[in-house]
Order: structure tokens, then C-alpha cells, then sequence
């Protein structure tokens, strides 16, 4: 048994044994772990600090994920998506490609919480033969990203199987690897696994680190390995209430994956998942977060912002209202709320007309 399979064999799986220690009655939080399952890898245990500190509300269960009238269980519509098992395609080009039920940590504000961890997501061999049998068979597939649970938690030659077999398909251009791992479970990233994953460029891989704390020096050792493997990486924060919605903390968060090579790429707005309501934020205080990032730290550390749109209408990018009115004069704002004009130029449509109207006065 490797390092990371011992450390996910000794995780956690019940609230007595992180919360004893912080003199917090388990009691009533069995009944949110036997509702949305829960695992903690004692690595990411070691990260909290305190109750209710931003690694706690990730990784512990709270009475309130039961107390959630507003949110939905698949508030994007991932089923009315999937025309195969566990496969979604909502954009012309690329899928979704779910290949493990598993992740090395349960995340509290999981997107798909109604099933990962649980009996209702069921992979198997038939599911992932569908899958791939389905991207074959659609040339407008160009990008897969797989995603699950938590890919990286099946073992080096499944996955290796899978990959190889998504390469073998002309038309797939690109494969995308989503995974938690480098934050929850950072000893997954072997030597072993990188020869692996180094097999299929173009690969890429975006995680998932949501606050300064995750960036641990065995996090940063993670990423480094599979950057110089030459693997791109990128990040999907979530914005979360007294987690990441602070402009400072996520500056700082921003600005840390850029020094471990990582790149911020999205920051969502929490989805309406079933379970997840006190972990929103309002979407002006989202904007807020924008308007901390642009203009006061470098561009590569503003991500976009985004909404997954419920009933499956996708991400929708979200911007504070620098462009003030456009016209022949284009009145823009900028980080600090100083104003500024820039000449617009004409419109391809305009000068068409333009040079109609002159050559018909000759």
C-alpha cells in the first residue's frame, strides 16, 4: 500500500473525532454525516486551527446543511444533460466525464453533494465504456474533462487505461483533469502518477484551493511536480461566507497559486446545491472581491468570476460596472472610481456604409 492509499485509509469518517478534541459535541452532527457523507484525510485535519475556522467549515459537518430550504439538488441539471451515465454535455465542444464516485475529502459545499460519496453515483466499467463509446462518437467533442468524485483516486493503471483511451480518439484535442487532491491529499502526486499523466499531453489540471491556509509547503511541493511536467494548471475557487469572501484573503490566496505556478481561473458563485445555503455570499459582495483583485494585484491573479446558471445555462462571467456609457466616446471607469474617456473607433458596419456613401458621391 502506497503513502497517500495509508493516509486515506486513516481518515476520518464521523464527526467524534475531530470534534472531541475541540470540545464540541458530535452528537448532532451525525445526522449530517449519515445524510451527506464525510472524509478527512488527517493531512488536511492537521490544517485546522480552530472551530469554525475556514479549514473547519470545508471539511466538518454543520447542523445548518439540513436547515436549507432555498437551494436544490441539481441546481445545474447535470442529469437533463447526460445522455449517457455519468457523462454531461451542456457545450458544443467539450463533456464532462465522470469516472470515480469517490474523493479524498467530502467537501461541505460540494456541487454534486446529492450523490459523490453516496449510493447514487455508480461507476463501473459498462458506465465508462458508455462514456468513451459516446465522445467517439460525436466529432464536436474536442475537450474532455474528467471529473468525478475525484479522478486521481483511482489507482495509476486505471487511470492510464482511461486517458489512453480518450487519446486515441482523432477529435479529442484537449484532456482536463478536475481534482482536489494537491489541496486535501497532496502525497497522491507520485512520481508514479506524473509519468502517467505526463503521457497524454495536452493535459491540463485544475484544482480547487479556496483559502491561504491550503498552500502548504507539501501542496506547493504537489504542484510543482506536475507543473514541471510540464502539466498547466489552473484553479476554481468558491466564494464562500467567512472562508474566502474577505478581498484581502483572496488577494492573498490569488496571489500565492501564482507563486506555486498555479493559475486562478474561476472564481464561482456558490450554486444553489441542497445543504450549501449558508456557505453563499450575496453577488455584490462577489463583485466586491473583483474590485479588491483588479488593479491592485498583477492581472494573472484576477480570475474570472463566474455563475454556473441554474437549469444548466452555464457559467455566466460577472463584472463590476467599469464601462460606464458607449458610444462614439466610450466613458470607462477604473479601479480606483477615477473616470475616463477613450475614442471609439467605427464599427466594421459603419465604415462599410461610410465608403458606400462616399463612392456614391463620388
Amino acid at each position: 500500500m502506497e503513502t497517500w492509499q495509508r493516509h486515506l485509509q486513516a481518515s476520518i469518517t464521523g464527526p467524534g473525532k475531530i470534534t472531541r478534541p475541540f470540545g464540541v459535541d458530535p452528537g448532532p452532527l451525525e445526522e449530517v454525516a449519515e445524510r451527506y457523507p464525510m472524509r478527512v484525510p488527517p493531512y488536511y485535519l492537521g490544517l485546522i486551527k480552530e472551530v469554525g475556522d475556514p479549514i473547519w467549515k470545508q471539511a466538518v459537518p454543520d447542523l445548518l446543511e439540513l436547515q436549507d430550504s432555498i437551494c436544490l439538488d441539481d441546481p445545474l441539471e447535470e442529469e437533463n444533460q447526460s445522455p449517457v451515465p455519468n457523462l454531461v454535455h451542456r457545450y458544443p465542444d467539450r463533456v464532462l466525464f465522470l469516472v470515480s464516485s469517490e474523493c479524498a475529502m467530502y467537501c461541505r459545499f460540494c456541487t454534486r453533494k446529492r450523490k459523490v460519496g453516496g449510493e447514487d453515483m455508480r461507476i463501473t466499467g459498462e458506465t465508462i465504456d458508455a462514456g468513451i463509446d459516446y465522445i467517439s462518437q460525436h466529432p464536436e467533442i474536442r475537450d474532455v474533462i474528467v471529473s468525478g468524485g475525484d479522478p486521481l483516486l483511482l489507482s495509476d493503471e486505471k487511470l492510464d487505461s482511461i486517458l489512453s483511451r480518450l487519446r486515441a480518439i482523432p477529435h479529442v484535442q484537449i484532456i482536463r483533469i478536475g481534482s482536489r487532491v494537491p489541496v486535501v491529499l497532496p502525497m497522491r502526486i507520485t512520481s508514479a502518477l506524473v509519468r502517467v499523466l505526463r503521457k497524454h499531453h495536452p493535459l491540463f489540471l485544475n484544482t480547487h484551493f479556496n483559502h491561504p491556509d491550503e498552500i502548504t509547503e507539501q501542496a506547493a511541493k504537489a504542484c510543482a511536480r506536475l507543473a514541471d511536467a510540464g502539466i498547466p494548471l489552473g484553479n476554481q475557487t468558491v466564494l464562500m461566507r467567512d472562508i474566502n469572501d474577505d478581498p484581502l484573503v483572496m488577494k492573498l490566496l490569488m496571489q500565492k497559486l501564482l507563486a506555486i505556478r498555479v493559475r486562478p481561473y474561476y472564481i464561482y458563485q456558490a450554486d444553489l446545491v441542497q445543504g450549501t445555503d449558508h456557505f453563499r455570499t450575496s453577488v455584490e459582495e462577489g463583485l466586491d472581491v473583483i474590485r479588491g483583485l483588479r488593479g491592485h494585484t498583477s492581472g494573472m491573479a484576477v480570475p474570472a468570476f463566474v455563475i454556473d446558471a441554474p437549469g444548466g445555462g452555464g457559467k455566466i462571467p460577472l463584472l463590476p460596472d467599469y464601462l460606464q456609457s458607449l458610444g462614439s466616446e466610450v466613458i470607462l471607469k477604473n479601479y480606483l472610481g477615477e473616470t475616463y474617456s477613450y475614442v471609439n473607433a467605427a464599427s466594421k458596419a459603419e465604415k462599410e456604409l461610410i465608403k458606400k456613401v462616399v463612392n456614391e458621391n463620388g
